[in-house]
């Protein structure tokens, strides 16, 4: 038998497998499902309506955003004089994390305070011989950003305040979900990102068939979950979707086959949602293996630079970026406000972006991290009286 013909049979028999688990209520260790039928009798008025409610979440976030202060002007200088903050991230390496850290420490050099990643493989150890580092070494604050499980980190979390240092999650869950053991929690609305996922598939097809492929591990999962499902419940009554859960280290592997799997399954598949729009790089693959380009489309959360340059040549449809350097400097303006006695901000107030092919070229040619968002590091300087 050729290989043509092998691979074939194998998407095939792939397709049937997953046919079958559907049918028998079954799922994977890397996949669990849960959906919503179409309403037959939807009427057309109730669904203009529910089209414009998307259309008008969506409206304003093409838009360059407006920056807006999370709390009053303060004196950055006076509250960090001798002050100091250790960021542990979920990771060192990955350009997620580099990226936010670097709006923190351009923030803490523009102040003039100690700042220090502590760099890790993302073990638990490593978390751990982070914490017992800032007792030691003496800081004000530990960050443990976007990753690391205070559930899992409680004894050390505990030494760490008994010796008076603060510990802060941040960007790590939805502003809903609560944070355990940490002196402060700075959250991101994950759950609004997910329900305007959902608003861009009801605007443009509210009958569509839409695979969500999610994360479970991931804290923030939860909460974008919670926000597709709401908004297809409510706004998308008319769409069927389905939860595909596939593990991070797993990516690589189990993301095109999936897919391909799924599409051979659903002739009627419109979109794939990818809850981190990385996810993107293993199904652009699987739709061009499937021979859907153009039937099958493709959106996502984060802002990540390559998927950028995706949508901008029309392989991605559309990415709802964040700036991570906006946020670096967001998560350090908030830290500063503990430190200094202000309480925690209600919110960060980092924004999202929509980016299409018709507006992705301002996020750079090839995109990078930060560009398309306006100019937000004066408005900072000027809210921690750095200048006027």
């Amino acid at each position: 038998m050729s290989r043509k013909r092998f691979g074939t049979l194998a998407v095939l028999m792939t397709a049937l497998v997953v046919l079958a688990l559907v049918a028998m209520g079954c799922g994977s260790s890397s996949s669990s499902s849960s959906s919503t039928s179409p309403s037959a009798s939807a009427s057309s008025s109730s669904t203009a309506a529910d089209q414009a409610h998307a259309q008008q979440a969506l409206a304003p976030l093409s838009a360059v955003p407006t920056f807006v202060a999370a709390g009053p002007a303060f004196n950055a200088k006076k509250v960090m004089a001798g002050k100091s903050i250790l960021s542990i991230p979920g990771t060192g390496t990955d350009p997620f994390y580099v990226q936010m850290n670097k709006g923190m420490a351009d923030a803490a050099s523009a102040v003039g305070y100690k700042f220090k990643v502590w760099n890790n493989q993302g073990q638990l150890t490593q978390y751990q011989q982070g914490l017992s580092a800032a007792i030691t070494q003496k800081y004000s604050l530990v960050d443990l950003l976007a990753g690391p499980d205070p559930n899992a980190l409680k004894p050390q979390i505990d030494a760490a305040k008994s010796a008076g240092v603060l510990v802060v999650s941040s960007h790590l869950s939805g502003i809903e979900q609560t944070v355990p053991n940490v002196s402060a929690n700075l959250p991101v609305d994950y759950n609004k990102a997910g329900r305007l996922l959902a608003d861009w598939v009801i605007t443009k097809d509210p009958s569509a068939h839409v695979l969500v492929i999610v994360s479970d591990e991931i804290v923030s999962t939860g909460a974008m979950r919670t926000g597709i499902s709401s908004e297809f419940g409510t706004y998308g009554p008319g769409i069927k979707f389905t939860f595909v859960n596939v593990p991070i280290p797993d990516w690589g592997t189990k993301i095109k086959p999936t897919v391909q799997s799924a599409i051979v399954a659903d002739p009627q598949l419109d979109y794939i949602v990818c809850i981190y729009d990385s996810m993107s790089e293993f199904v652009t693959p699987a739709i061009q293996a499937t021979n859907s380009v153009g039937k099958v489309k493709v959106i996502g959360f984060n802002g990540t630079p390559f998927v950028l340059d995706l949508v901008r040549t029309g392989k991605v449809e559309m990415d709802l970026g964040e700036s991570l350097d906006w946020a670096g400097h967001a998560i350090a303006d908030a830290e500063m406000r503990l430190i200094g006695g202000m309480g925690t901000v209600k919110s960060m107030n980092i924004p999202f972006r929509l980016f299409t092919s018709t507006n992705a070229a301002e996020a750079g040619v090839p995109a990078n991290f930060s560009q398309g968002y306006g100019q937000y590091k004066p408005q900072y300087y000027k809210l921690w009286g750095l200048s006027q």
